[in-house]
């Protein structure tokens, strides 16, 4: 894993393409025959990206405090963001060099989604079952499915996955390749390692998300928080409102304030956040998502201290909120999402604390410990900070320690 992803925190996951123009959903509307194909495919000759800026993508997103992008270059409809040539597919120019070179230019590392799988190339055959999702299925590969594949037809479609593939690492360099569609097939079948050693033939330092399988780097949940987080790197993928790409009926967003608690509680558990936005056809993304995007970016730069340079935090039941450490675990950064009508608490902390502090005004509270027995410690109490030094969204506070963060985690002497 390289170092930048685990403190980036923050990444900007953009779904554009074709089914921008009627805003319907990204190649399943069609996959699961609420759009036909023709008409969902009629969308190519309507797409213009005429005012696409990517430019202006690039400080939004530096604004809103992300580290990364990741753009779906190809969706499992197989239309190519790029002029490849490879497969019949694309939209007839380059839309991908801009991207990336607008990321460079603010300092954010350029990630690229890719499907497995290509709903629309004339080789590509799924193993699925008729009428059954893909999460549902068995996804080992059984002998029946081996006989009835054109075995031919799957080597022509690899050697077109692998020339797209090969056109995006040595063009654009990703420092991110984020795959989906895995679960139509095996490893064996996606020849994942060889495609692995593709790509760093390109890029030797390229990261990987879990969809590649065996060579994955990190964990990527969806859209449902996770109520434990998973061990080692992780991100989790989150829509804005309830759609990948844009959907012009879709006025359900998230408000600021409760983007700022996935924020916290996802760096907190020690990943990052996958936010997700859609632009329209044209390139413009919505004013309500880039709102969004602002007033997050606004809290991250009030508490880049409690954000950048930290790991995940103290575990459930120790404070009631979501925590981050720094990384010479010595300061610990208590989140507080309502104003306290009472005294913080903090249970299993083994080792005194220095001093107290509120991120942002640097007001600094009281704080005594009570109580402790033996191997047991007391529990820390903080003054609540006063209302002049609350944020609007979520209060930090920092927790200077006398020396590196050790904790209880017994259940005490009975």
């Amino acid at each position: 894993m390289q170092p930048w992803f685990t403190d980036a925190k923050l990444g900007i996951f953009i779904h554009w393409g074709i089914y921008a123009v009627d805003g319907v959903q990204e190649s399943w509307s069609f996959y699961d025959d609420t759009v036909p194909y023709d008409r969902y495919m009629s969308q190519l000759d309507r797409f213009t990206a005429s005012r696409y800026d990517p430019r202006a993508w690039a400080r939004l997103f530096a604004r809103a405090g992300a580290r990364y992008a990741v753009l779906t270059s190809r969706h499992h409809d197989g239309v190519a963001l790029w002029d490849t040539a490879h497969g019949d597919l694309n939209v007839g120019r380059d839309l991908i060099a801009g991207y990336a070179d607008a990321l460079r230019e603010q300092g954010l590392k350029v990630g690229l989604y890719y499907s497995h799988s290509d709903w629309s190339h004339p080789d590509y055959a799924s193993t699925r079952k008729p009428g059954r999702p893909p999460e549902l299925e068995d996804n080992r590969y059984s002998e029946a499915a081996a006989e009835d594949e054109d075995l031919a037809a799957w080597e022509r479609f690899l050697a077109y996955r692998d020339g797209q593939v090969r056109e995006l690492a040595s063009r654009y360099k990703p420092d991110l390749m984020w795959f989906d569609g895995e679960w139509d097939r095996s490893e064996e079948q996606w020849r994942i390692r060889e495609l692995a050693a593709l790509i760093r033939s390109e890029v030797p330092d390229v990261v990987f998300n879990a969809r590649m399988l065996s060579e994955g780097d990190y964990a990527t949940p969806e859209q449902g928080a996770p109520v434990v987080p998973p061990e080692g790197p992780w991100e989790l993928c989150l829509t804005i409102n309830d759609s990948w790409g844009h959907q012009h009926h879709d006025h359900n967003h998230k408000s600021v304030g409760q983007l700022i608690r996935y924020f916290t509680e996802t760096i907190g558990g020690g990943g990052n956040l996958l936010l997700s936005v859609g632009p329209r056809e044209d390139g413009t993304i919505p004013a309500e998502q880039a709102e969004r995007l602002e007033g997050l970016g606004d809290w991250i730069a009030r508490h880049a201290e409690a954000v950048y340079g930290t790991e995940r935090g103290l575990p459930a039941g120790h404070h009631y909120g979501p925590s981050t450490l720094s990384r010479d675990r010595r300061t610990l950064y208590l989140v507080l999402f309502d104003a306290p009508r009472a005294e913080i608490n903090v249970r299993g902390l083994l080792g005194p604390v220095r001093r107290v502090t509120v991120l942002g005004s640097g007001t600094e509270l009281a704080h005594r410990v009570t109580g402790g027995l033996h191997e047991t410690p007391g529990v820390l109490w903080i003054d609540p900070p006063s209302e002049a030094d609350l944020d609007p969204h979520a209060t930090v506070l920092a927790v200077e320690l006398e020396g590196e963060l050790r904790l209880y985690r017994g259940s005490g002497r009975f």
